[in-house]
């Protein structure tokens, strides 16, 4: 406004700006800094668009005095910031000081063109000789038009739009950053809600970006561009032009033009996400319910699992189990619709992809366990049934058999004919219980082996000892009435013998084979004598002998029988193993049979199994047998041979290289001749997994023993016995794992004794709060396999192998570890029961961890607390150790400080250097 200078927006002859400093008498005593300020300002316009421009000063000095200009001329040299071409100088035109000036300037000309270009002019017409005069202004001599006050109010409008088009982008960014950083509601609703209120802030910025547009293209319809060098619409336009004002202004437009596409593909972005945001959260909703329905009903099956009861029971299970399969089959329906929905998002690109399709997986696979068990559940109940019918049928035969025994009076057969008719009558009661009484043992045990539990294999027994005496008292009546028959002498009169009077022999199921006349051997066991009445048939709420005989100690001694029995065929097979296979990879006669690799690894194959075979052929099998007759020792046996177990570990460890090597060389000449010669069915790889099978058998012959040992002698080192062998499973299990884990710098044994292990999904947060829009990766989980030790809980990421035995032995790749001194729990989390926090550093590392249902969960949070209860005893332990160290130097007497006070002073140093944990 003071018009110390101007950009006209001429340009010289060679294309340097011009910058005009008007006659102007009080320059000398405008601040220097003040002069920078404006130069700096213009020459900065020009260089928006022309980064290395160069500049023309005109300075007219006409009414001036040589002191002025001589001072104008240093504050210029001292404040211009361009590129200075040429300056010209219109000198004083009055005599006196243009003859000062002419002096002064040849005596400074040298100071004055080392610093500055300057020329020195007489007139006007002068700058005609640098300078077009289509360059310069009417007061100098030109025809460029050039208003001051238009130059600006248009540069305040320019400055003001600028300044508009830069608010405009940030509020845009702060939008966008609001966007990103704000946190999701946690229900529906809300998040609707939050919806509709960013999109009518949206429509607002819309509407702000069209204002601006506008704005500057009304400011840019002012300083339109001429379409040709030669056509100038006016003056003004023809200066704004030059000035680069309007290459500014579009410059800026194009920016907004910019800007609102970018914010219209972050929007467009912004909202696709947030669709899929409450997709997900809809399809999680219906995922969960489903889940829980799917659980509830595989709960409710599990508890019609147990096969053992009367025929009654298993017929109200199988009752139940038909309405829970209808009940299934609509929450299957259910099950695959959303499979379908999950694959309809998969398909259009949803960004937790790998969440939806681990979500469909994991509800094929409850799908396909649900309908797996219910079926599986239904065979056996139908099998328990129908083996149920065929004792209760073969009850029926004995109870009918019965009957015509006690009917055949022996007053009944005074004639021949008589006789003939009871013969009749025996024979035909033998061909309808044919059936019965000749059913082939091995078939009747293959087919319900699976369910047969002690219950019905004692039932069995008893039935097949009554149908035997049956069939042995009939047959003898046939040939006391054949004698009859024969000879006509009375018959002698057979008593259905009760279980009491029948000796307990080792006989197979219902009956031998046929021609096989066991009846003989029992007969004289049978008591002899006249019956007169028909025994009355079983009524329903009569107590049996079936009843009687059905007592805990049988069964107890049945499975107990099954250990010993079971415990000496695993020996036999052992000792087969290493006797046919390893023993003979020694031997010289096989080598052409066997690649030289193989040889040297025997050991490998093999593993420790000669250990095994040592510890139960020597020790354990005669402990067992030793229990025969005193079940109530089979706890106390296993209890002291609990460390000799060990040794499964070291072979469990040994399989996954073990069948490494087996699958490499199980085609060679070498394993084919050995089964050929041994006459095994079986490969060796069959012999190799005994010892696998067999340490996870003892367990459930365990059980069993321990159901029916109830307030019995020796209950409570039975139960000792089977958690020790459960610990022992746990233990082989988890080394399993723990062996592959890869990646883990340091040893894992000092790590302390492993707790658990299992995999979970996990989400990572490196910060307290909500989750933020930015954290959409938190919705897609990490799939972690956890180990638990007693200092360190660590994490890994199990790798996805494929191949043969992949899934029996995992791989782990390590990935974090949290030492447990640093840890804290909290146990619960909003919107899943199943979901538990570990956070580590007072919070700055939250990780969520999500079981697999609510059992693990409770099990996992246990044995944490345990730990950390462990670590604060010890802490507290360890403070009050400190705390009488200090107390005892305390008390001290005088008289020993001043005797030793270096002893006591490097006493107190190391209490302090012991509290610091060094």
């Amino acid at each position: 406004m003071q018009d110390i200078a101007f950009l006209s927006g001429g340009q010289g002859k060679d294309n340097a700006w011009i910058i005009t400093f008007p006659e102007n008498c009080n320059f000398k005593c405008i601040p220097e800094e003040v002069i920078a300020k404006v130069l700096t300002y213009l020459t900065s316009i020009v260089r928006q668009n022309e980064p290395n421009s160069q500049f023309t000063l005109i300075v007219d000095r006409r009414l001036d005095t040589w002191s002025s200009l001589k001072i104008s001329l240093q504050k210029i040299s001292a404040s211009f910031p361009g590129n200075l071409h040429l300056i010209l100088v219109l000198r004083p035109t009055s005599f006196l000081q243009r003859t000062f000036t002419d002096i002064g300037f040849r005596f400074s000309q040298e100071e004055f063109m080392l610093k500055l270009p300057v020329v020195m002019l007489s007139s006007v017409s002068d700058l005609l000789t640098y300078i077009d005069d289509k360059q310069l202004t009417p007061e100098l001599g030109g025809t460029l038009q050039y208003c001051h006050s238009e130059w600006i109010i248009f540069r305040n409008a320019i400055e003001s739009f600028a300044l508009t088009v830069k608010e405009m982008a940030q509020m845009l960014q702060s939008f966008g950053t609001e966007l990103a950083e704000s946190e999701l509601p946690d229900d529906m609703p809300s998040i609707q809600e939050t919806l509709a209120l960013r999109a009518e802030r949206y429509h607002l910025l819309k509407n702000d970006i069209t204002a601006v547009t506008k704005e500057g293209k009304i400011l840019l319809t002012n300083l339109k561009v001429p379409e040709s060098e030669g056509a100038v619409s006016s003056s003004l336009e023809r200066h704004q032009h030059i000035s680069g004002d309007w290459k500014t202004i579009n410059k800026l437009l194009a920016q907004v033009r910019d800007m609102e596409t970018a914010f219209d593909g972050f929007w467009e972005k912004h909202q696709l996400k947030m669709e899929q945001y409450l997709q997900l959260w809809k399809f999680e909703q219906d995922f969960q319910e489903l889940v829980t329905e799917v659980e509830l009903l595989l709960n409710q099956q599990a508890e019609l699992g147990d096969v053992t009861g009367s025929i009654t029971q298993i017929k109200q299970k199988l009752k139940q189990l038909e309405s829970l399969e209808e009940n299934s089959q609509d929450l299957l329906s259910k099950a695959q619709f959303l499979t379908l929905h999950g694959h309809r998002l998969a398909a259009n690109h949803h960004y937790a992809l790998d969440l939806i399709c681990q979500r469909c997986n994991e509800l094929r696979y409850l799908s396909d366990i649900l309908a797996n068990e219910i079926k599986t559940k239904q065979i056996q109940l139908s099998r328990t049934f129908k083996m149920h019918k065929l004792l209760q049928q073969a009850l029926q035969c004995c109870d009918e058999g019965e009957c015509l025994l006690a009917n055949q009076e022996i007053d009944k057969f005074q004639s021949k004919e008589d006789v003939q008719k009871a013969l009749q009558d025996i024979e035909n009661f033998l061909e309808m219980a044919l059936p019965f009484i000749n059913y082939d043992l091995e078939s009747l045990q293959y087919e319900f082996d699976v369910i047969l539990s002690p219950e019905l294999k004692v039932q069995m027994q008893n039935v097949q000892l009554k149908l035997e005496n049956i069939r042995s008292i009939f047959e003898s009546q046939q040939a006391g009435f054949r004698n009859v028959r024969d000879k006509h002498v009375r018959p002698i009169q057979f008593m259905v013998p009760t279980p009491e009077n029948v000796m307990p022999s080792r006989v197979q199921f219902f009956s031998p084979k046929p021609g096989k006349k066991t009846w003989r051997q029992n007969q004289s066991n049978l008591k002899i004598q006249v019956v007169h009445d028909c025994r009355e048939k079983r009524s329903p709420g009569q107590s049996s002998s079936l009843d009687n005989d059905n007592s805990l100690d049988i069964i107890k001694k049945h499975v107990l029988n099954e250990l010993i029995q079971t415990e000496r065929v695993y020996v036999q097979e052992l000792y087969t193993a290493l006797l046919g296979y390893r023993a003979e990879m020694d031997n010289p006669k096989m080598f052409d049979l066997m690649p030289p690799l193989l040889r040297k690894k025997k050991d490998v194959l093999f593993g420790n199994m000669a250990e095994i075979y040592d510890f139960h052929n020597n020790i354990f099998m005669s402990s067992l047998e030793n229990c025969s007759d005193a079940p109530e020792r089979v706890g106390l046996c296993f209890l002291e041979r609990k460390d000799d177990f060990q040794i499964y570990a070291k072979y469990c460890q040994n399989k996954p290289s073990s069948e490494a090597v087996w699958k490499k060389y199980s085609e060679c000449a070498f394993f084919k001749e050995r089964q050929r010669k041994l006459n095994h069915r079986l490969g060796l790889d069959s012999y190799l997994l005994k010892p696998v099978q067999r340490i996870t058998k003892y367990q459930l012959l365990l059980k069993e023993l321990l159901k029916y040992s109830k307030d019995s002698e020796g209950f409570t080192q039975l139960q000792e016995a089977l958690d020790t062998m459960l610990d022992l499973l746990k233990s082989v299990n988890d080394s399993m794992h723990q062996i592959a884990i890869n990646g883990y710098i340091g040893n894992l044994n000092e790590l302390g004794k492993m707790i658990m292990q299992g995999g979970f999904s996990v989400w990572l947060a490196h910060r307290k709060g909500a989750t933020k829009m930015k954290d959409f990766a938190r919705f897609k989980p990490m799939q972690r396999h956890l180990f638990l030790y007693e200092k360190a809980l660590v994490f890994c990421k199990r790798r996805t192998e494929t191949g043969e035995g992949s899934d029996r032995y995992p791989s782990y790749s390590f990935k974090h570890c949290l030492k447990m001194d640093e840890v804290g729990i909290t146990e619960y989390v909003k919107g899943d029961n199943r979901k538990f926090e570990i956070w580590y550093g007072g919070k700055e590392e939250v990780y969520i961890i999500q079981a697999p249902n609510i059992d693990v969960k409770m099990s996992w949070l246990k044995e944490i607390r345990n730990i950390l209860l462990k670590q604060q005893e010890l802490m507290a332990v360890k403070r009050q150790m400190q705390q009488d160290q200090v107390t005892e130097h305390n008390q001290l007497s005088p008289q020993q400080n001043d005797e030793d006070p270096c002893r006591i002073w490097l006493s107190y140093i190391d209490e302090a250097t012991m509290s610091n944990g060094k």
